[in-house]
């Protein structure tokens, strides 16, 4: 005998098992991921940003590459190089590890990273081409 439909067909809820076994099962949530910028991008990041600035400004710095390095190979005496200046090769290398880690005390926070960072990458642009750093702006 045929069975007879149920004269309000709604969609059954909460089945134990789909076509694979699987429906009653909750979703799968992921845990929180880790932010997608650490330190290392940031630098690169303000880095990159204060390089294309320069270069916008002062065509000088247009064909010079900047690097950036973890820490110095060489020695230069009792102050740590924050960059390394190679005319030769037309290129700037910044040191991370010392523009990042030997702010003075109380000065360890993400602005003042950052204004060190950038200010590491005005100075060195500006001993490269022979200008003081606070000369390296928009010219008026």
């Amino acid at each position: 005998m045929p069975r007879r439909a149920r004269p309000s067909a709604a969609p059954r809820r909460g089945a134990r098992h789909g076509r694979h076994g699987r429906l009653g099962r909750s979703e799968v949530v992921r845990p929180p991921l880790a932010p997608l910028e650490g330190r290392i991008d940031r630098f690169d990041l303000t880095v990159g940003t204060a390089v294309e600035f320069l270069r916008g400004t002062w065509p000088e710095l247009e064909d010079v590459r900047f690097e950036i390095g973890a820490m110095p190979a060489f020695e230069s005496g009792d102050d740590v190089p924050r960059w390394y200046l190679d005319r030769q090769n037309r290129r700037i290398v910044l040191f991370r590890l010392p523009i990042e880690r030997l702010l003075p005390p109380g000065h360890d926070d993400g602005a003042h990273r950052r204004m060190a960072i950038e200010s590491a990458v005005f100075r060195a642009a500006a001993e490269y081409v022979g200008k003081e750093p606070w000369d390296l702006g928009y010219e008026h």
